[in-house]
């Protein structure tokens, strides 16, 4: 009776882990690049065309060719299609163009915390491991109060934040000053 209730538990936790890694890939897949966003862009049979690009802060990926091309605000496969009708119709017959992510743009932090600055992303981050990375809270650190700002269009929203809220690439994360 006890192998039958495991055995069907187990049947049903794996269409759920299932599920949140194909979400997980969705998530992957939605990214959009910003700013300081690192991609290999890899133009198939064309090496010197091909290369790792770091997003600038003009929101451009630069190549070979067809000069800056917009990709900030885009997924990967929307780069790849933009670098792809860019040299279509006069460098390439039948360009195929793939673009992966290298890697994430910096997250900030700011205020009370032992070590303020620019901080590499890692997917997955909390407020908490972006706490740690910058030193640990100071002294005079608020664990209670602290906000993300977070870009949104073309302005940026701030986020009441707990240690466990995600972090985004691109984030500037706030922890407040308590008063005592």
């Amino acid at each position: 009776m006890v192998k039958v209730k495991s055995g069907l538990l187990l049947l049903l936790l794996v269409p759920v882990l299932l599920l949140s890694q194909i979400a997980a890939a969705d998530d992957y897949r939605e990214y959009r690049l910003g700013v300081g966003d690192k991609v290999k862009v890899d133009i198939f049979g064309h090496p010197e065309l091909s290369g790792d690009l770091v997003v600038n802060g003009g929101g451009d990926v630069v190549l070979p060719l067809i000069n800056a091309v917009s990709a900030v605000g885009l997924t990967t496969h929307e780069l790849a299609e933009r670098i792809t009708w860019k040299l279509k119709p006069d460098y390439l017959v039948n360009p195929r163009v793939t673009v992966e992510l290298l890697g994430y743009r910096p997250y900030y932090i700011l205020g009370e915390v032992n070590r303020s600055g620019s901080f590499p992303y890692v997917e997955g981050m909390t407020v908490l491991n972006a706490v740690a990375l910058a030193g640990g809270f100071s002294d005079r650190a608020n664990r209670k109060k602290m906000r993300i700002e977070r870009k949104f269009g073309e302005g940026r929203k701030k986020i009441k934040a707990t240690p466990n809220s995600k972090v985004q690439p691109g984030d500037i994360i706030v922890i407040k000053e308590r008063f005592f």
